[in-house]
């Protein structure tokens, strides 16, 4: 072999970096990890609420991790999921793409169609049809890690495919619990008749449980580049904690005043008033020990300087319907509705270098944009061919204001919480909402409104139209599909319905809700066969 001068040495070392710099910036290098990347513990809770944490407003629920969280990094104040129920919010965090475009616009296993009939609702409209698994496609968040190094985990609720749509399908190398189910089949405490998670000890908390798996891969891949995702089954229903986190709440709501009335009606649904349900507040304080349990597996492992953690919602809280679980003023509604308060949710951000202690970006921002951020939080090549719709929010942490752009939301469907079938378009302050069952808009100015109380579409019809358009336009422009009139719609039908909703159902709530400030309540024999020592 031919040898060579020192200089012309040095002369082809100094083009090869030049080239390498020159790719990089061109977008084209490869994704290689490096041992300094950043690992990422991505945190995503079920149905709870935008104001379902003590950091974000509530003087009821005890989240004193999760306010932790949000003091060593930033809380968005304009935070939302892309959708108002739960398999779409997740494909979009997942794929970087809003419902609209994925086509997973409902929950998976909602029915569609004449099918929709069988729930005897009588409904003017027959909702759209919907793509029932996560599209093997697209490239999603864990697989772009993978692709770059990172050892990937995932831990909790799925709900975007059956068998060969699990996360195992989709970019994590791990899989505790993760399968189609969209609720704890076994509730919250074990036997969990999960497939995809090894039963415990009859009783352990599954909320838990999920942590502590999460803590073990931490402890075990601390020398590696890790993309963690822990799912959260807790708050989604069925609504269980253990006795002596009922009584804790049970107390502290009759020292607070409980107010005579608990419900009252929205449009379909009675609703409840306040944040006073002590079994729920249980739930909620069992999921943030479940968070502590991972935040302080960081830091014994020395881990929180160079970890990434995020935490968000899939949609708003449960304030009708399922549980009848919360309460979120002065935001509108919360799950399966059309406003704020199914859509707006809980950000919290911990980035080191990045992000300020306990800063509160106002930037809106959305479930999409978290693929492209944490890509470039790691020093990763952004895939801009995979989420199209998200942006990155960097500039957002230093304070910089996020470029104007169009959000939108699509549904399609009747919300199980009592949601109308309609899309949503926001344009900075001002957000309209369309609705299928009768072409009506509303259209709110938010910066002034935050109930949503005030419908300004006659007033400024102008805006109103305009905004309609280019949300109709955009749709099309996805294919997106729309509910069809149901030709054996019978209005006198759904008039009884309503009634019983307004009567019986009202009334049934208000006798639960009295009975569990009762000392001597219970909801079983062995509240749900819970442990005293998982609390």
């Amino acid at each position: 072999m031919k040898s060579i001068s020192f200089r012309a040495f040095v002369l082809l070392l100094m083009l090869a970096l030049m080239a390498k710099c020159a790719s990089r910036q061109e977008g084209t290098v490869e994704n290689v990890k490096t041992p300094d990347q950043p690992n990422v513990l991505f945190i995503l809770a079920d149905d709870l609420g935008y104001s379902d944490l003590a950091c974000m407003g509530s003087s009821y629920y005890e989240t004193p991790n999760l306010d932790r969280l949000a003091a060593m990094g930033a809380r968005f104040t304009n935070g939302y999921a892309n959708c108002r129920v739960c398999s779409p919010s997740r494909a979009s965090l997942l794929t970087g793409q809003i419902p609209a475009r994925h086509g997973i616009t409902d929950w998976i296993g909602a029915r569609t169609g004449e099918n929709w009939r069988t729930h005897k609702r009588h409904n003017k409209l027959l909702p759209a049809e919907y793509v029932r698994t996560l599209p093997a496609a697209n490239k999603t968040m864990p697989e772009a890690f993978r692709e770059a190094g990172y050892k990937t985990f995932f831990a909790g609720k799925w709900h975007l495919g059956s068998e060969g749509s699990w996360p195992e399908d989709h970019g994590f190398e791990i899989n505790v619990g993760g399968f189609e189910s969209g609720g704890p089949r076994g509730g919250y405490y074990a036997p969990f008749k999960n497939p995809k998670l090894r039963e415990g000890q009859n009783g352990e908390n599954l909320t838990l449980r999920l942590a502590r798996e999460t803590a073990d891969f931490i402890s075990a891949y601390q020398d590696s580049s890790f993309f963690a995702y822990l799912s959260f089954y807790a708050v989604h229903g069925p609504v269980q904690s253990t006795r002596a986190k009922w009584d804790k709440y049970r107390r502290k709501a009759l020292e607070a005043g409980v107010a005579d009335e608990g419900f009252t009606m929205e449009r379909v649904l009675p609703y409840r008033l306040a944040q006073d349900y002590p079994v729920y507040a249980g739930l909620v304080e069992q999921m943030d020990d479940a968070v502590g349990i991972v935040l302080d597996s960081l830091e014994a492992n020395g881990l929180l300087s160079s970890t990434i953690i995020v935490f968000t919602s899939d949609n708003g809280g449960v304030v009708s319907g399922d549980g009848y679980s919360t309460n979120l003023l002065p935001l509108r509604g919360g799950k399966g509705y059309q406003w704020e308060g199914g859509i707006k949710v809980p950000l919290l951000l911990y980035a080191p270098g990045y992000t300020e202690p306990g800063s509160q970006p106002t930037s809106l921002v959305t479930g999409v944009d978290l693929y492209p951020t944490l890509l470039e939080l790691a020093g990763l090549r952004l895939q801009p061919e995979e989420h199209r719709d998200g942006i990155s929010l960097i500039p957002a942490l230093s304070g910089d204001t996020l470029p104007e752009r169009d959000l939108v939301w699509h549904y399609p469907h009747y919300g199980n919480q009592g949601g109308e079938p309609s899309s949503i378009l926001r344009r900075g302050d001002w957000k309209l909402i369309h609705y299928y069952e009768d072409g009506r808009d509303e259209l709110y100015q938010l910066s002034t409104d935050a109930g949503e109380q005030q419908d300004l579409s006659t007033k400024y019809p102008m805006r109103a139209k305009e905004m309609r358009t280019r949300l109709l336009s955009f749709l099309d422009a996805q294919n997106a599909k729309y509910p069809l009139e149901d030709p054996t719609y019978d209005p006198q039908a759904r008039t009884t319905v309503l009634e019983s909703y307004r009567g019986s159902l009202k009334e049934r709530l208000e006798r639960t809700r009295a009975a569990q400030y009762d000392e001597n309540w219970s909801p079983n024999a062995d509240w749900w066969g819970s442990l005293e020592t998982d609390d």
